[in-house]
């Protein structure tokens, strides 16, 4: 995963604003839609091992699919909660960009320069 992965909703104002800020800067990226192209399993390990708070930095813990959930994700194996989110991707803070080497979760400006060296014609796929 060297180049950018940008896991979008297109109706999510910081997902908007992050596609906005990425386009103005010139940053080249890999567009998914979070929900039609769901990051994997092993995405998901890969992306936490980027995190520096774990499940806390990439759960929705407000978002509604979350409090429906009616388990403390805390009880139950990580595999078991990648499991959920695979078949819940609403269970994800979003937007969620990485390199492979750097994870910026949300609209985060100072986060998104990070990827400033990543300048190429842009890509983008849906």
């Amino acid at each position: 995963m060297e180049n950018l992965t940008f896991f979008t909703y297109p109706s999510c104002t910081s997902c908007r604003k992050a596609k906005k800020w990425l386009n103005a800067n010139s940053i080249a990226f890999d567009e998914r839609h979070l929900f039609r192209d769901t990051p994997t399993h092993d995405e998901l390990v890969q992306l936490l091992s980027l995190t520096t708070e774990g499940l806390d930095e990439i759960l929705a813990t407000r978002s509604q699919t979350f409090k429906q959930l009616g388990t403390d994700v805390n009880d139950l194996p990580l595999s078991k909660v990648i499991d959920l989110i695979v078949q819940e991707p609403k269970l994800l803070r979003r937007p969620l960009l990485t390199d492979g080497k750097k994870l910026v979760v949300g609209y985060n400006p100072d986060g998104l320069k990070s990827f400033s060296g990543k300048k190429s014609s842009l890509k983008k796929s849906s």
